[in-house]
């Protein structure tokens, strides 16, 4: 995932990992946003008998700032309840789960749903069921439909789901972590072998999602909708958090732990893999702890990236003008900082003002394309990442692209690429995945069964 174990602490704590950040304007609801936050990267599907579930000692949000300062104006709070039927068997289901209250499945969760803004708080859901994990035919027969039935309709045309699907992320994590090895462009790296195809390391895996379908109007400053792509407000910010209680004891009441103290945020994320390949290790953790208001102490980081450095030094001769370049990387800047200002890419922008912040910017007076482009904004198609992103976004290629230098021409028109840098890519696709995006919400596919995954 974009931000799966990247960092040493949140590592050790996969319930509260933000893995993946979406926000993009509704294909099949284009005067609504989506956004989908997901957790507990690299999820095994035949992880019984305790199968994978959201924490109810977490707290997780989805942040939207409408103002460009880094903090948040309207925050979505997931909490969740889990319920046994049962004291007395291990099982998660002792039969066939074909609704969502059948009294054969053992273990359930239920949702709460809060909106934080300017107007306080407020309940939009509660006791919102969960759906199960898809285990097998057997024990969760008809998966889809059960799936389906846990799509909830709230107040002022609201959606929500919260529960288990596809891994819809696709990346070589196998070759990127063997010192950046890309398979398509092996035969160029520091140590030579045939170019081959990419691999998917989230081929066969689950995660646990929470998205939300809210009225465009409801997350702009000024609250309405916007066909100008060139008005301020139609840009807002997106990211996502996860928080625990300060203090927690361990075994204090009849052997379980119990967590007090106020609630501080473990994980967040907003770009794809800002945390994991742009911030140093030593800091992986702080950035973790801290708001988007204050990134400006890692800007420098964005500016002179690790891995632009380490490109030309695994792929020697490659990447001459890369190397050559000492200026430092506005253009980094711009994507993950700032946002977008007018005039560098025609007929677009997502600035959100000069406030330094890792968000996904997303202007939402940019309608939904028919013929999506996987590579955003790079391909040509303004309604995808760096505007926002959507769950096919090749993130992977664009930011790999973006660190390479292809970007450098938008703020420095002096530079011209090397060639190689428009062509990099890890080698994985949509086509990579085994179960298939959705066209409605929640958009990601149905989760790969735990009986039907092949042995790895």
């Amino acid at each position: 995932m974009s931000s799966h174990r990247e960092a040493p602490e949140i590592s050790k704590d996969p319930v509260a990992d933000n893995t993946d950040l979406y926000a993009f304007v509704s294909p099949d609801a284009p005067t609504t946003v989506t956004l989908i936050a997901n957790y507990i990267p690299l999820q095994g599907p035949d992880a019984g008998p305790n199968f994978y579930e959201f924490g109810d000692d977490v707290r997780y949000a989805i942040h939207v700032d409408n103002n460009g300062d880094g903090v948040p104006d309207v925050t979505y709070w997931f909490t969740f309840t889990t319920k046994l039927r049962s004291q007395s068997t291990f099982l998660y289901n002792t039969g066939p789960i074909t609704s969502l209250t059948s009294t054969s499945w053992n273990r359930r969760q239920f949702a709460t749903v809060v909106r934080q803004d300017a107007k306080g708080s407020h309940t939009l859901g509660s006791n919102l069921a969960c759906p199960p994990c898809n285990i097998g035919p057997r024990s969760t027969p008809g998966y889809a439909s059960l799936a389906a039935a846990a799509v909830h309709t709230l107040s002022s045309g609201v959606k929500v789901f919260t529960g288990q699907r596809s891994e819809g992320f696709y990346v070589d994590l196998g070759s990127i972590f063997d010192l950046g090895t890309l398979r398509p462009f092996e035969n160029l790296h520091l140590i030579p072998s045939a170019a081959a195809a990419g691999v998917n390391g989230t081929k066969e895996l689950n995660v646990h999602s929470i998205a939300i379908r809210v009225p465009i109007t409801q997350l702009t400053r000024d609250g309405k909708a916007h066909t100008n792509p060139a008005d301020a407000n139609a840009v807002i910010g997106v990211w996502a958090a996860a928080y625990r209680r300060k203090v927690t004891m361990r075994g204090a009441s009849d052997g379980e732990d119990v967590s007090t103290g106020p609630w501080v945020q473990v994980s967040r994320l907003g770009n794809p893999l800002f945390n994991e390949v742009i911030v140093p290790m030593a800091h992986k953790d702080r950035w973790n702890l801290l708001p988007p208001s204050s990134d400006s102490q890692f800007a420098g980081y964005v500016t002179k990236p690790e891995l632009a450095g380490l490109l030309p030094v695994l792929y020697p001769g490659v990447f001459p003008k890369l190397a050559a370049y000492t200026k430092p990387r506005a253009d980094l800047a711009a994507i993950l900082l700032t946002g977008i200002p007018s005039g560098i890419v025609g007929g677009f922008q997502n600035f959100t003002g000069t406030t330094q912040a890792d968000m996904l910017r997303l202007n939402v007076a940019i309608p939904p394309t028919s013929s999506p482009n996987v590579l955003g904004i790079l391909g040509g198609d303004l309604a995808g990442y760096p505007n926002g992103r959507r769950v096919a976004d090749d993130v992977v290629a664009i930011e790999l692209r973006a660190v390479a230098g292809a970007t450098i021409p938008l703020v420095d028109p002096s530079f011209t690429p090397d060639g190689a840098a428009s062509l990099l890519t890890d080698g994985t696709s949509p086509a990579s995945l085994e179960i298939p995006y959705q066209s409605t919400f929640p958009y990601l596919g149905v989760p790969h069964s735990g009986y039907e995954t092949p042995a790895a």
